[in-house]
C-alpha cells in the first residue's frame, strides 16, 4: 500500500510515540518499541542531521548554489515551524568539486564521523555512481540524489539510494518527441559529457528517434578537465545540422551556447539539457544570443511573472531574504534547492517510523504527493518497481530575459511508458 501526504502528521506522532528516538543512554543506534532494531543513528527526538555533497568548487561549481536553497528551507522550517515533526534539521554540506573519489571521502567523513541519519542529496552521477555501493553497504539513506540517471530508479541491488528530478532517458525523449513534431526530419549535431550523465541522456535520445526521420548527423564529447569546447563545437558547425542537442553541465553549456552565438554561418535550433538551463549559464552569454533556445522544466522559474502571485514562490522569496539574504532568490537552483527540501520534508512526515530504514520505505512508497514548488501538474510518485519521484515536465523556450513554458506538462510514465532496469 503506498503512503500518500495526507494524514502525514498523525502517523509521525504516531511512529514517535511507538518507537522512540535514539535510547535513554543517548549513545544508542537503534529504535524500540514497534521499530524495534531499526537505525536512529543521527536522529533524536529534537533533532535530524543530514549531510549534502556538492561541487561548491570546480567545473561544476555552479551547482554551489543548491545548497544555499536547501539550507534557507531548513532554517525557516526550523525557526517558524519547529522543525519536521518537531525535529530541528541540521544540514551539513562537503565540498567534493565534482571529483568521485572525494565524493567517496565526503560521504565516509559524513556517515562515520559526522554520524548523519541520511545523505539528502550527493550531486552529480560520476560523484553518486562512485558513493552509492558504500551507502547501500552501509544501510544509510542516500536520499533524492541530485542527478536525472535512469539507474537511480531501475536498479534493484541499491535500495538505499533513489533520484528526484526526471530521469534524462525520460527527458531525452521529451525532446525526440518534440523534434518529431515540429522538424520531423532534422539533423542533429550533439555534443556531450563523456561520463554516465551525458551517455545516459544521449543514449536515450538515440533510442527514441529510432524509427523516425530524425538523424544523428554529428556527435563531439568532452571531459569535464576540459579547459574550452570550441574544438568540438567546430567541427559540430561543419556538419550543418539544423539541431544542436547541448547534453553539458552549466560551465559547459555556457560555453557551447557562446560558441554557437559566435557562429554566425551556423544557426541551428539549439536545445539544452535541464541541467545547465538556468539563468546563471544563460546570463554570462547575453541574453539577445540565446533567444529562442529550448529547454525542459517541472518547477517554477523564480524570473517567471507567472508565478509573481503565486504563494509558494512569495513565501520562498521572502524566506530566502531572511534566511540567506547574500543569496539571489532570483537564481533556479536556489529554487530547485527548495523544492527538493519540502520534498525530504513531505517524505520524513510519512515515514512510519523515524529510523533509517522508515525514511528508505517512505521515498519508495510515495503518491502523489504535492510539492508546491513544481509546476502544476507535477507530483511525486513512487512504487514498488518505480523509483523515479518526479517522471514530468514541460518544454520551454528562451524569450526576451526568461524562459517561458509552452505546451502542456507531460507525464513521460504515461506517454512513453515507465522505464525498467
Amino acid at each position: 500500500m503506498r503512503v500518500s501526504a495526507i494524514g502525514c502528521t498523525a502517523l509521525l506522532v504516531l511512529a514517535v510515540a511507538a518507537c522512540g528516538g535514539r535510547d535513554s543512554g543517548g549513545t544508542g543506534t537503534t529504535a524500540s518499541g514497534q521499530c524495534q532494531g531499526q537505525q536512529t543513528t543521527g536522529i533524536t527526538d529534537k533533532s535530524i542531521k543530514l549531510g549534502g555533497i556538492y561541487p561548491l568548487s570546480g567545473p561544476a561549481s555552479a551547482y554551489g548554489d543548491i545548497p544555499k536553497g536547501i539550507k534557507a528551507y531548513f532554517d525557516y522550517v526550523n525557526a517558524e515551524k519547529g522543525g519536521i515533526g518537531g525535529r530541528k534539521v541540521e544540514f551539513v554540506v562537503r565540498d567534493d568539486g565534482y571529483q568521485p573519489p572525494k565524493a567517496v571521502e565526503e560521504a565516509r567523513r559524513l556517515v562515520e564521523q559526522e554520524q548523519v541519519f541520511a545523505l539528502f542529496q550527493t550531486l552529480g552521477t560520476p560523484s553518486t555512481t562512485a558513493t552509492w555501493d558504500y551507502t547501500n553497504q552501509r544501510k544509510v539513506p542516500q536520499i533524492f540524489v541530485a542527478t536525472g540517471a535512469s539507474k537511480w530508479g531501475t536498479d534493484t541491488a541499491h535500495p538505499w539510494t533513489i533520484g528526484w528530478q526526471p530521469n534524462y532517458i525520460s527527458e531525452a525523449r521529451v525532446y525526440a518527441q518534440y523534434l518529431k513534431t515540429e522538424k520531423p526530419e532534422a539533423k542533429v549535431a550533439v555534443l556531450y559529457q563523456n561520463d554516465d550523465f551525458g551517455k545516459d541522456l544521449f543514449g536515450g535520445f538515440k533510442r527514441a528517434i529510432e524509427g523516425t526521420q530524425v538523424q544523428i548527423v554529428a556527435e563531439q564529447s568532452y571531459e569535464v578537465s576540459d579547459p574550452s569546447i570550441d574544438p568540438q563545437m567546430r567541427n559540430l558547425a561543419e556538419s550543418k545540422a539544423d539541431v544542436f542537442l547541448n547534453i553539458t553541465t552549466p560551465k559547459f553549456g555556457s560555453q557551447a551556447l557562446a560558441a554557437d552565438a559566435k557562429n554566425t554561418s551556423w544557426n541551428p535550433l539549439h536545445i539544452i539539457n535541464n541541467v545547465a538551463a538556468s539563468i546563471t549559464v544563460l546570463k554570462p552569454v547575453g541574453f539577445e544570443n540565446v533567444q529562442g533556445i529550448v529547454s525542459s522544466s517541472y518547477y517554477k522559474d523564480p524570473n517567471d511573472p507567472t508565478w509573481q502571485s503565486d504563494a509558494e514562490m512569495t513565501l520562498y522569496k521572502q524566506k530566502m531574504q531572511q534566511y540567506a539574504p547574500g543569496a539571489d532568490p532570483n537564481i533556479p537552483y536556489h529554487t530547485f534547492g527548495w523544492a527538493v527540501a519540502s520534498s525530504f520534508h513531505k517524505a520524513m512526515e510519512a515515514a512510519k517510523c523515524p529510523t533509517r530504514e522508515g525514511l528508505r520505505d517512505s521515498v519508495r512508497n510515495l503518491q502523489n504527493v504535492q510539492i508546491d514548488m513544481l509546476l502544476p501538474g507535477v507530483t511525486l510518485n513512487t512504487a514498488q518497481g518505480d523509483g523515479f519521484p518526479i517522471e514530468s515536465m514541460q518544454l520551454m523556450t528562451f524569450k526576451g530575459e526568461r524562459w517561458e513554458l509552452f505546451g502542456d506538462v507531460i507525464d513521460t510514465r504515461k506517454e512513453f511508458g515507465p522505464l525498467t532496469g
